[in-house]
């Protein structure tokens, strides 16, 4: 089994590739904070089961949306976009821009951290492995 295949390993590189899409989202709000009408996204966060794979599918999937009364509501899904929109808790700026940069920059600095953290099992972690197999 190559080293790779490991399910603690391939459960560290989805988290950064999860931290690394993040990061491109966030950034995007961030440089979307003067466009009118524009409203913050987010990622969801993978949850991994006991063998380190993640469960539900894939990563960052989002819930089905009702936007009409015609369609069926999917399991735990808002009824529409405005009730998900209100749940976050943002303000609305008289652009009507609903972008908290505040918010956005201590998200930024959380993802950041949380990535130089799942690097870091990453590596020690390989290096760990190296170690067992005496190639180090």
């Amino acid at each position: 089994m190559p080293m790779n295949d490991l399910p603690i390993l391939s459960a560290l590189r989805t988290k950064m590739q999860w931290h690394q899409e993040r990061q491109r989202v966030l950034a995007e709000n961030i440089s979307n904070s003067d466009t009118p009408n524009f409203w913050p996204r987010d990622l969801v966060e993978p949850k991994f089961d006991q063998n380190g794979s993640t469960v539900g599918g894939g990563v960052g999937t989002l819930p089905l949306m009702k936007t009409s009364a015609t369609h069926m509501a999917a399991p735990g899904a808002p009824d529409n976009f405005d009730n998900d929109r209100g749940r976050s808790g943002f303000q609305t700026r008289p652009a009507g821009n609903a972008v908290n940069l505040e918010e956005q920059m201590l998200k930024v600095s959380a993802n950041q951290m949380d990535y130089a953290a799942a690097t870091s099992l990453y590596t020690r972690s390989l290096g760990m492995l190296k170690i067992a197999i005496g190639k180090r």
